[in-house]
């Protein structure tokens, strides 16, 4: 069936439709890795977005659900060049278009997703209309675009209920705002006894648990509608306890400490991200998705900037208090990605050990 992603501005791109056959708006958004597209679609940090990936083919070696990022797929919408007619692997388990057919999410293949991308550089990121309806007008399509909002996402793809999962090490207070398997993986593969709370949870409860140390999640949207978030984020700060964010994690950090965050004009999504590490003058080669950054001359006294990206210089990461808590904009746990900076959850462990200088 013949597919149109349609542009706020008013931009067409014809191709098939693949995956839910119904319409969607989202904010389309591109991203660079060459494979992972199950992390990728499965990252609820998505909620709300149109993924086009930039590399041509998808789907060769299936979906298995052990790579899942969490319970169920969060894109809105997938774009794509071409889908695999049939996966190539022992550990596939279902195709990807059945599997995005499973889960209502609409797609479309066979448009010139280099050619969106670089529509996006050029011009920012904006909303688009996936439809295969002929009686809808371009202007009618780009006005639904333009008029659609990413709200309440967080709310969306959180936990409802705190959840226990066993360990014999550091006790950890995991704020989900959309935490991602692998933070988990990371974690109970250095032991710790993890509490995962829903993104509204009073600081209150959080820290009546005793955590060793309190783990800010990566996830969705505007980092200033986390109005509550934020509140509890400054409590937990004022506790003395350490503190390591991810991505959403990191910006809701900042707004706690009284910095700003702006809306960047296409974001960072992909596995090819390089940062510097300033201490050491290291460059990292990052897993990054997000659309949001801290604007670095709003940081207060408490910070100092601890990762830069290379390529644009946008703030990549923060310290506070001497080290106590620091946060990072990129996925140290990666899936999809480089693992260049997983030791960064051991220097957590070890400032839960009191060893700053970690």
């Amino acid at each position: 069936m013949k597919a149109y992603l349609i542009l706020e501005d008013g931009t067409v791109f014809e191709g098939r439709r693949i995956g839910a056959d119904r319409d969607v708006v989202c904010e389309v958004v591109f991203n660079t890795a060459m494979a992972g597209y199950l992390e990728v679609l499965t990252d609820p940090s998505y909620a709300g977005q149109g993924v086009a990936m930039t590399y041509p083919l998808m789907g060769n070696y299936g979906i298995n659900e052990e790579d899942a990022e969490s319970r169920r797929p969060w894109a809105s919408a997938f774009i794509v060049q071409s889908v695999a007619r049939r996966a190539s692997n022992y550990r596939s388990e279902e195709e990807l278009d059945r599997y995005l057919s499973r889960y209502d999410i609409p797609g479309i293949a066979g448009l010139d997703t280099r050619a969106l991308t670089r529509h996006l550089r050029t011009r920012g990121t904006m909303n688009g209309m996936i439809t295969s309806r002929e009686d809808l007008s371009i202007q009618a399509c780009s006005k639904i675009a333009r008029d659609y909002r990413v709200t309440g996402v967080v709310k969306m793809v959180s936990r409802t209920e705190m959840e226990h999962i066993p360990g014999e090490g550091k006790r950890v207070a995991l704020m989900d705002y959309g935490a991602k398997n692998s933070i988990l993986r990371s974690l109970r593969r250095r032991g710790c006894d993890l509490y995962v709370f829903p993104y509204n949870t009073p600081a209150e409860e959080v820290l009546a648990i005793q955590p060793d140390g309190i783990m800010l999640s990566n996830g969705p949207g505007d980092p200033e509608e986390c109005v509550e978030s934020i509140a509890c984020v400054r409590k937990l700060y004022d506790s003395g306890l350490p503190i390591f964010g991810i991505c959403l994690g990191h910006q809701i950090t900042a707004l706690a400490m009284g910095a700003k965050t702006v809306k960047m004009d296409y974001g960072h999504h992909g596995v090819n991200h390089p940062v510097k590490e300033l201490s050491t003058g290291r460059v990292y080669i990052t897993s990054q998705n997000h659309n949001f950054m801290v604007k670095a001359d709003t940081i207060p006294a408490e910070g100092k900037v601890s990762f830069l990206n290379v390529n644009d210089g946008s703030v990549e990461g923060v310290t506070y208090d001497g080290g106590r808590v620091y946060t990072v904009q990129f996925h140290p746990e990666a899936s999809p990605g480089p693992v260049d900076t997983n030791f960064l959850f051991d220097r957590f462990i070890n400032v839960m050990g009191g060893q700053l200088d970690a």
